[in-house]
């Protein structure tokens, strides 16, 4: 990698700050840090940066909050960094738009291995037009927030359309009925709420909306998304 990257390591604890600062700067990255949201926040609206290694459990505001709020205005690569293993946290961290999860028993060389990953993958779709998606009969371009069937526009309101990026970005993913009801209704209703959505959202790309072939049910679980772009 001959670019200079910069990247924000966002963590409480001024050792785990320092030790992935030497180890980043070691392989030639500039290193901007924060020791919490609010100063993480300020930092990345004064900088360029192009990366963050961000803790989840911090005084205040939370990682997962931060997140929420950077995707609101970017797409910048996000690695979580948690001190818990288990699949909760993670697919929180996934569903708000994360791009890694790295459990803090890695190595440091490990998650710089990880920041040079992610942001290989960047690289790659900014030189392919990282803001169109294809998925054969499946179009969606990111940045002007359209989507195309069978070269036709179809008109989704904005939640299906939230609903549709969160999927395509996360193909395979399961996103179950309470993941997607926190995300998109703030906890309120129930499984007959997804499955209006989705209902209505299949209408209007699938083929056939009885044998669907992008958006799949995982039965008693929630839903996947099928396809590679």
């Amino acid at each position: 990698m001959n670019d200079i990257y910069t990247v924000l390591v966002v963590d409480d604890d001024q050792s785990i700050v320092e030790l992935l600062r030497d180890f980043l700067e070691n392989d030639r990255f500039q290193v901007k840090t924060a020791n919490d949201t609010a100063e993480a926040l300020a930092v990345f609206q004064q900088h360029t940066i192009h990366c963050i290694v961000l803790d989840i459990m911090m005084p205040g505001q939370n990682g997962f909050e931060l997140c929420r709020r950077i995707r609101a205005e970017s797409s910048v690569p996000i690695l979580f960094l948690s001190a818990r293993s288990d699949d909760v946290d993670k697919i929180r961290g996934l569903t708000l738009g994360g791009d890694d999860y790295i459990v803090k028993t890695a190595s440091p060389g490990e998650i710089v291995a990880r920041v040079k990953a992610v942001l290989r993958r960047s690289g790659s779709q900014q030189e392919t037009n990282r803001n169109v998606l294809d998925y054969g009969r499946l179009r969606i371009n990111l940045f002007t927030r359209e989507v195309f069937v069978d070269g036709r526009i179809v008109s989704l309101t904005p939640k299906e359309y939230e609903l549709l990026r969160l999927f395509v970005e996360h193909p395979r993913y399961v996103f179950s009925y309470d993941q997607l009801l926190d995300k998109f209704w703030d906890g309120v209703g129930d499984k007959h709420t997804v499955r209006v959505h989705l209902s209505r959202l299949r209408e209007k790309i699938e083929s056939d909306p009885n044998r669907p072939e992008y958006l799949i049910n995982v039965w008693g679980v929630g839903y996947r998304f099928e396809g590679e772009s």
